[in-house]
């Protein structure tokens, strides 16, 4: 079926009708004899002083245009008569033609008494201004921030005035259980309450938008403001239906059988404080491993297993002569050695070296952790005494993760970290609210790892020391704990430069690849989208929302009790391990 034999149900004669009637009222106003518009330079601070007076009777033999001043000022009787200017000068702009200087008017009016207007002008008139900005705006920002929001109202009041059929207050949401699986029109796909930006997508644009252009800027921000504060809203109702689904989501989590795993057996512990240390692959620059080094052997380690992905002659100098560093080259040599061959992915030779650590950990140490150079064992208290405090029956500990907040310079060690929104105790609002436009596509409002890092205990046999979890014979181990008052801090994303530079490697190998389980919701797609469809800007406002340390980002965590601030100094702890006299 062609597209002009399908049927118009909801206007019969089609866009020619629509037209039409759309132009039936746009006849220009006339003016009598002698009358006129206050012209462009009119002197708009005295206008600012006077009220609104109702002439005498209603002039219905005169002109259009004095029909229409008086109609307005009944109607804004007793206001600032710059209110009535805005309205009249409308008014003119919604025809077809009107005098030369009248959209001038309207925007020098903005221009220096918005403050005013905005104060004292009533919400169908400022929807009616932003409307005429659309229309008849001076510069693109202007005229495309104007149609933007006048649609958005204008769509608003139809729907929500179809939504009073419904028998439900606007404050009240529909349920869940109520939900209709008919198809929407133009088969668009259901806006989804857990993983859509839409709403917040749509808003944020708008915003941006107006702020390019410092006329409309006031007026739109205003009507934005209030958008969002109103609770009879849809964005509020659906901000409600998103969190009774999450609370469902996580009630039957709750409910869930226990996961299922191994058990393994703990020899008897051999008393004393706990020795601990940590394993770690890597071929990160010289001044990252010694920073890493050194800031575990500050806070207590007893050894640094350090395996060299890539041999690097300056780090091997700098640390092999340290009594707690055991530093293993993996060059060729060392993997005939062990009678493998290399492997390929970095994650599996992660692995192996850990295991192997693991083992040989067990003649001097009690625990080993399992980490990156750019993560740091962060505690308020000495690890040794956490550790200490664990079961006798729990063979690992888990710390979560907190993610560092960027610095704006880069090389600078970032000092602030944020904290998962899936903790215990953070409600599922919280993400919104710390991250309202790319808070939905990222779990946790994380770049990295939700899962945390491993302590396990040495001497356990057979254990195999993988990533983010242990495995005995092929089985998860089941006898786990969290490590709680410890977290691994997780320089991801330390600043911009870095943040770009292992972007391709993180998307084609590392965290950024998209899962094979959730392959439209990740934060692989939606980098590779920012990167597409809106370049570095796109990416810049990922990051600094997601990433970037500012007071707003570290407010916004702190209301949340997700913000910490753990004293984390690197660059001191290289002093005060290996005496330099300058930065790593």
């Amino acid at each position: 079926m062609s597209r002009r034999d399908t049927p118009n149900p909801a206007y019969p004669d089609g866009l020619p009708g629509i037209l039409e009637h759309m132009n039936t009222r746009r006849a220009p106003l006339g003016f009598a004899e002698g009358e006129a518009l206050p012209p462009l330079d009119c002197d708009l601070d005295a206008l600012a002083r006077t009220t609104v007076t109702l002439p005498g009777d209603s002039p219905r033999t005169r002109s259009d245009n004095s029909r229409k001043t008086w109609d307005l000022a009944r109607e804004l009787e007793g206001q600032s008569a710059l209110l009535h200017l805005n309205a009249l000068l409308i008014a003119h702009l919604r025809k077809r033609s009107q005098p030369a200087h009248t959209a001038d008017l309207f925007v020098r009016l903005w221009t220096e008494h918005a403050r005013t207007l905005i104060d004292t002008m009533d919400l169908r008139w400022k929807v009616s201004s932003l409307t005429t900005f659309g229309d008849h705006g001076k510069t693109p920002a202007q005229r495309s921030a104007g149609l933007g929001l006048s649609t958005l109202f204008n769509m608003m009041k139809l729907y929500e005035s179809e939504r009073l059929y419904s028998g439900r207050a606007a404050e009240r949401p529909f349920t869940l259980d109520g939900r209709s699986n008919s198809p929407l029109p133009l088969e668009m796909d259901a806006f989804s309450l857990i993983d859509g930006g839409l709403d917040m997508n749509l808003i944020g644009r708008l915003w941006q938008e107006a702020d390019r252009d410092p006329v409309i800027r006031p007026l739109a921000h205003d009507m934005l403001e209030r958008l969002i504060d109103d609770p009879r809203t849809v964005f509020r109702r659906l901000r409600r239906l998103r969190s009774r689904k999450l609370r469902r989501m996580e009630q039957a989590k709750d409910s869930a059988p226990p996961a299922r795993g191994v058990t393994v057996t703990i020899p008897k512990p051999r008393g004393g404080t706990p020795r601990w240390g940590v394993v770690c692959t890597t071929n990160a620059p010289v001044h990252e491993v010694v920073r890493f080094v050194a800031h575990h052997l500050d806070i207590g380690a007893t050894r640094i297993y350090l395996y060299l992905d890539a041999p690097d002659p300056e780090t091997t100098r700098r640390l092999k002569p340290h009594p707690q560093v055991d530093l293993t080259l993996c060059d060729a040599a060392y993997w005939q050695e062990t009678g493998k061959s290399r492997p390929d992915a970095h994650q599996v030779r992660q692995i192996f070296n850990a295991t192997r650590a693991l083992k040989r950990a067990a003649a001097d140490l009690d625990w080993l952790g399992h980490i990156d150079t750019d993560e740091f064992v962060l505690s308020a208290h000495a690890l040794s005494d956490l550790l200490k405090a664990v079961p006798a029956d729990i063979a690992g500990a888990r710390l979560h993760p907190a993610e560092a907040l960027a610095s704006a310079k880069p090389g600078v060690s970032p000092t602030h970290f944020k904290l998962r929104t899936i903790s215990d105790g953070v409600p599922p609002t919280a993400i919104h609210d710390v991250y309202p436009t790319f808070g939905s596509y990222l779990r946790g409002g994380f770049l990295s790892h939700l899962a945390g890092k491993v302590f396990v205990r040495t001497g356990l046999g057979d254990i195999r020391l993988a990533i983010h979890r242990l495995r005995f014979n092929g089985e998860d181990v089941s006898n786990m704990a969290v490590l709680d008052g410890a977290h691994i801090g997780h320089l991801h994303a330390p600043d911009w430069d870095n943040f770009q530079s292992k972007l391709d490697f993180r998307h084609s190998k590392g965290s950024y690849r998209p899962k094979n389980n959730d392959p439209e919701k990740s934060i692989g797609h939606l980098l590779q989208y920012l990167r597409d469809e809106e370049g570095e800007p796109g990416l810049r406002q990922f990051f600094e929302e997601m990433c970037l340390d500012t007071p707003a980002l570290r407010n916004r965590l702190k209301r949340h009790n997700l913000l910490l601030d753990p004293g984390f100094d690197p660059d001191s702890a290289v002093k005060r391990v290996f005496g330099d006299p300058g930065s790593p």
